[in-house]
């Protein structure tokens, strides 16, 4: 529709331009009717060999009729983007029926998810380890396995425990969540031959 509009504006532009020598073609206008114009863009920047007159298209441009609404949404329509529609799609709050209550703590998490108190305590006490660890043990790496021990845990571990591993002692209690099986590898035991088993034989 914008570029038919242009384009019989443009003809119509045209047009006038071409009658208007016919027009005053007889002495033409008097003297202090005469009209100035300013040259265009196109006179003023481009070379003298490509040297046009001036247009009534070089005042309008390209750029006076946009893709702007030439209407105001009702208030019913922005209600219903905003909120949605009941019967479609209602984007209101809904109530959450998968909520789950820890047994640790007692606050209220999304189940398939984890506590997010719980886990707050664990990050703060990662980030004491990890302290620990680079206070003692600096930033310079070294192939050994490293061990957490809490007070009183050293001496409960025996010697061949303890050889080869860099050893870092927390000056607490161990929190009552972190149990010491979580530092525990499997138990079972690796495989001693190549062999390959059939299964699914009965």
């Amino acid at each position: 529709m914008s570029r038919k509009l242009l384009t019989y504006l443009g003809n119509l532009i045209n047009d006038v331009e071409r009658l208007l020598p016919f027009i005053f073609r007889q002495g033409g206008p008097p003297p202090a009717l005469s009209v100035a114009a300013q040259p265009s863009y196109w006179t003023v920047n481009c070379d003298s060999s490509q040297h046009r007159p001036y247009s009534f298209k070089d005042l309008l441009g390209d750029g006076f009729l946009w893709a702007v609404p030439k209407h105001r949404r009702t208030i019913e329509k922005r209600l219903k983007r905003k909120f949605g529609f009941p019967e479609y799609s209602w984007k209101l709050l809904k109530v959450k029926t998968h909520l789950r209550t820890c047994n640790h703590c007692g606050h209220d998490y999304e189940a398939g998810l984890l506590c997010t108190h719980c886990y707050q305590k664990v990050r703060e006490e990662t980030k004491l380890m990890q302290e620990k660890i680079q206070e003692e043990l600096g930033l310079e790496p070294i192939e050994k396995d490293v061990v957490v021990l809490y007070e009183g845990e050293r001496k409960e571990q025996p010697p061949e425990f303890l050889n080869g591993k860099r050893i870092v002692e927390m000056p607490k209690v161990r929190p009552m969540w972190f149990t010491k099986n979580l530092l525990q590898k499997t138990t079972q035991q690796p495989a001693t031959t190549k062999e390959v088993k059939p299964d699914d034989l009965a």
